[in-house]
């Protein structure tokens, strides 16, 4: 399964709800990859440019654009962003494959 880094952020209206009814969403996170066979490694807020930041494992992209198009449709967020993040051997072996492609850098 690969993981993945979602880095969020919540609209000024989702933030006043929560502090109106604080809420553990640690857990809604959880049910959500769940459901697609995946599972959630972390949950963490920040100071910053993101509110929130998950690690996160899923089966596969698609497992993965599912759970996020579903959070982004729900209306508590005002950004959302989701990398691919790689092994070091997934790393060493796409560098191995690098080696025997042969790039032209354009109008060269």
């Amino acid at each position: 399964m690969a993981i993945y880094l979602t880095r969020f952020s919540y609209t000024p209206e989702t933030w006043a709800r929560m502090i109106e009814n604080p809420e553990d969403r640690r857990e809604a996170a959880r049910t959500y990859i769940e459901s697609v066979g995946g599972k959630l490694h972390g949950f963490w807020y920040a100071f910053g440019e993101h509110d929130g930041w998950n690690l996160w494992e899923a089966p596969d992209n698609v497992s993965m654009a599912a759970v996020a198009l579903a959070i982004g449709a729900g209306g508590a967020l005002s950004s959302i962003e989701t990398t691919v993040l790689l092994s070091v051997e997934d790393t060493m072996e796409a560098l191995k494959k690098a080696k025997s492609i042969r790039y032209r850098p354009p109008a060269a």
